[in-house]
């Protein structure tokens, strides 16, 4: 007699093959996650953001940069120098493709920081080279300002701009209209934050500086010109500031910027320093010579990812070259990356910096 065939329960079997199939694909997320999950190093975000901390072409300390976020292009203060805007405009040049500027932003009225938009009648000027939609600057000037000639020629050249087609707003004017974030890109936008001294004439120039945060998702990069302390201390008051990526240390690294008040809260995880190292263009003592050895030590809690446009070999000799050269900090679907023209060195492992800096504890 042929043996009887074994009855299966149907429903039984169905419910015990839904029940691996869950366990499977529940493991095959855990064990996917845990092997490949994205460090702090490789945080991905959307959109495309480049931000490029320019040499100048000189021996002088002086503060450019330029944003590109997808097709909107932005420019952040044009120093060192007038004879800078050849080398300017050549980086300039380079990614630009129709000649035009959607933003131009001139924190303070100092040399170092416009004097490429601020050139004699006979001298084309960056608005003379280029295209601007939209001009945002400072709001104050210190007194006697407004008599100096390259103040006077500055005017002049964002007139001139403006009678063009350029639509033009103070940081002040940005408040109060709130028309201070404009949307630059794929999830990006660009925001001025409040400032007491929009309002306020501050004993130093500085401290009238327009400041800016690109936001791109999680990501924010942080620009506050030359502010001092004083500044900080009202930045920190007036806004809220999160935890940022990037920070383009104030007054090129000197002792009166990147103070504790500000960098306790904003934590910065990159620093990129627009100077020319060990330079005596403002001082003889080597301590308070940009990045300064206090600048260092308050940043150095917070990282150590810190990089240098620009290396003095012999001021009196007008000798420079490249520490890192021109800093390109991009943001994209890989993450957040850093790369110097020259090197990708961070400053602490430079031979300048073990010649003349002391390496603080938190480094």
């Amino acid at each position: 007699m042929a043996k009887k065939k074994k009855q299966f329960n149907k429903g039984l079997t169905i419910f015990l093959a839904i029940v691996l199939f869950l366990l499977g694909t529940a493991g095959g997320f855990v064990g996917y996650h845990y092997l490949f999950k994205p460090t702090d190093s490789d945080k991905v975000v959307s959109g495309d953001l480049e931000i490029h901390f320019l040499e100048l072409g000189n021996k002088y300390t002086g503060d450019c940069t330029y944003i590109k976020a997808g097709d909107t292009d932005i420019l952040i203060d044009a120093g060192s120098k007038v004879s800078s805007i050849p080398t300017i405009a050549e980086y300039l040049d380079a990614y630009v493709e129709d000649g035009t500027l959607e933003y131009v932003i001139v924190t303070h009225a100092h040399e170092d920081h416009y004097a490429g938009f601020a050139t004699k009648e006979d001298t084309d000027s960056l608005f003379d080279l280029y295209e601007v939609e939209i001009i945002i600057d400072f709001a104050q000037i210190t007194d006697g300002k407004s008599s100096q000639t390259m103040y006077k020629n500055y005017i002049r050249e964002r007139n001139d701009e403006i009678k063009a087609g350029a639509t033009h707003y103070t940081a002040e004017e940005c408040m109060d209209e709130n028309k201070n974030i404009f949307p630059i890109g794929e999830d990006i936008e660009l925001e001025i934050l409040d400032s007491y001294f929009y309002y306020h004439v501050a004993e130093t120039e500085n401290d009238h500086s327009v400041c800016v945060m690109i936001n791109q998702g999680d990501e924010h990069f942080l620009f506050t010109g030359d502010l001092e302390k004083e500044g900080e201390e009202k930045l920190v008051e007036m806004n809220d500031l999160p935890e940022v990526t990037l920070y383009k240390a104030g007054h090129h690294g000197s002792r009166t910027s990147s103070n504790d008040c500000l960098m306790e809260v904003v934590r910065p995880e990159i620093v990129c320093v627009c100077c020319c190292a060990g330079s005596s263009e403002y001082t003889d003592k080597a301590v308070n010579q940009f990045p300064t050895q206090a600048f260092i030590d308050r940043i150095a809690p917070y990282t150590d990812k810190v990089y240098v446009t620009t290396l003095c070999v012999d001021y009196d000799n007008d000798e420079f070259t490249s520490m890192n050269g021109n800093i390109v900090v991009s943001s994209g679907m890989e993450g957040v990356r850093v790369k110097g023209s020259a090197n990708d060195t961070i400053l602490k492992e430079t031979d300048w910096f073990k010649k003349n800096r002391k390496t603080p504890s938190g480094w």
